[in-house]
């Protein structure tokens, strides 16, 4: 009777697969210079084999340069120079699928991870099908689970748009790409061009950025700003009209303030709530990353998808910004305050009686928005930390309470004329707190004040200024 045989994207994944479904010992096995594991569960023998990442890539059937290019077929990875090093996974499942009765998918659950096993299980594996399982984190629980829901088939939906994008991606680059090399050539020049479905266009937006840059022309206009103190404290009021483009009109009413008395015409108050932001999707969190880190999009990608190998964050290839119940939030939450940066907040958020996350408008069906899984960290880089903190903190803010601010404006008036300070505090900070220190907001604070009010002027500056 053969065994059941489960891909794993990567290496760390099929680690912990194994760990989460061994009823017993796990066996690892290194062979070629790569690992697979043997472990029994429920009475069957399973073997766990890992790849990484794409195993098979596209390739024109013919060498030649030959223009325009559709015959494509897919050819293993480590075929190509600087890729041998794959042939040791291609090697360890073309040995393994041998003596497999059944395959199951287990890479991740999105359109690169289902056209990764699609292609080992039928051009090493020899089937047509498989099962599959779908999980959104890698934690003991969530993969026992993902086992013992394991579809019937592949999800063939994913398949299918994964394969129609890596032609439609091929068949364009490749052509596109030596349209513009042998037109080149036909000209008298000979360099190698490439461009493709994203890269052309992100040029091409470049490019037209690059113009329009180049040709600005700088406008330029004038700024009356009021320096004065109201009530012992410093103040800075600017004109109603903001800008004046005419700088006679500007000097009329320069002159006219100047050296000239100030009274506090009206003051406005608004309290509004500001709510929390939702939870992340790889999107924002890449966003808030740069803000905060200066790190790149690809590298809080890879740092994120470190720490989803490590069972600490929830999959970060995702578009939802949505927290399903089904995660266990108040679960999380009570892990979350072991770890003792977060301990505060978390016995805060857990006297709650019911615990509501903010949600975005966003949503994916394959995996909910990011959040940590509670696991305790062991041992992180210093790039690893701060991710796994905004994330964590971003989780966190989600359940608390809104913040509660206030806008504030106060008229003065200087010989009919009207400056305007506006500023904006915060009363209450709510989930501001629990997500300190990326919430980021102005505090621009202005003294208490009253209708007749004397403002003490020390100086009316006449600012001139560039459109930029």
């Amino acid at each position: 009777m053969g065994y059941t045989m489960i891909i794993a994207e990567k290496p760390n994944a099929a680690g912990r697969l194994a760990d989460a479904l061994a009823d017993g010992e796990v066996e690892k096995i290194n062979k070629n210079g790569a690992p697979y594991y043997k472990i029994e569960h429920g009475g069957r023998e399973i073997v766990i084999v890992p790849a990484v990442g794409h195993l098979f890539i596209l390739k024109a059937k013919s060498n030649s340069w030959s223009y325009p290019v559709f015959d494509l077929e897919w050819k293993p990875t480590f075929l190509n120079k600087g890729s041998a090093w794959a042939k040791k996974y291609y090697t360890n499942i073309e040995k393994m699928a041998k003596g497999a009765e059944e395959f199951i998918s287990a890479c991740d659950y999105d359109i690169e991870g289902s056209t990764i096993a699609y292609n080992i299980i039928r051009f090493i594996c020899g089937a047509n099908d498989g099962g599959r399982m779908k999980f959104s984190t890698l934690t003991r629980t969530d993969l026992i689970d993902a086992y013992n829901s394991t579809s019937e088939h592949l999800d063939f939906p994913q398949i299918e748009a994964g394969l129609t994008r890596h032609n439609l991606d091929f068949i364009w680059g490749i052509n596109t790409s030596r349209a513009l090399t042998l037109a080149l050539k036909e000209a008298g020049g000979y360099k190698i061009l490439s461009t493709g479905r994203v890269q052309g266009p992100t040029l091409k937006i470049l490019e037209e950025r690059e113009r329009e840059i180049e040709s600005f022309v700088p406008k330029p206009f004038w700024q009356l700003e009021l320096h004065g103190t109201l009530n012992s404290q410093e103040i800075i009021a600017l004109h109603e009209s903001d800008k004046f483009w005419v700088k006679d009109e500007a000097d009329k009413i320069y002159e006219k303030c100047k050296e000239k008395p100030a009274k506090v015409s009206s003051v406005e108050k608004n309290e509004y709530k500001q709510y929390p932001p939702p939870p992340f999707d790889l999107t924002t969190l890449q966003r808030d990353s740069y803000n905060n880190f200066g790190y790149s999009p690809k590298q809080t990608l890879d740092i994120a998808q470190s720490l989803y190998e490590q069972a600490l964050i929830s999959y970060p290839r995702t578009s939802s910004q949505k927290l399903s119940p089904k995660i266990g939030y108040r679960n999380i939450l009570k892990k979350l305050s072991e770890q003792s940066q977060y301990n505060e907040s978390c016995a805060k958020l857990l006297k709650k009686e019911k615990l509501w996350p903010i949600q975005g408008k966003k949503d994916d069906p394959a995996h909910p928005a990011l959040y940590p899984t509670g696991n305790k960290p062991k041992s992180l880089t210093d790039q690893q930390k701060k991710i796994y903190d905004i994330i964590t903190k971003r989780f966190l803010a989600v359940f608390a309470d809104p913040a509660i601010r206030e806008t504030m404006k106060i008229i003065i008036i200087v010989e009919d004329e009207k400056f305007i300070a506006s500023g904006t505090r915060t009363i209450e900070p709510g989930w501001i707190k629990f997500y300190e220190p990326y919430a980021r907001f102005k505090e621009q604070i202005l003294p208490e004040a009253g209708k007749g009010d004397d403002v003490d002027v020390e100086k009316l500056d006449m600012l001139a200024k560039e459109t930029q």
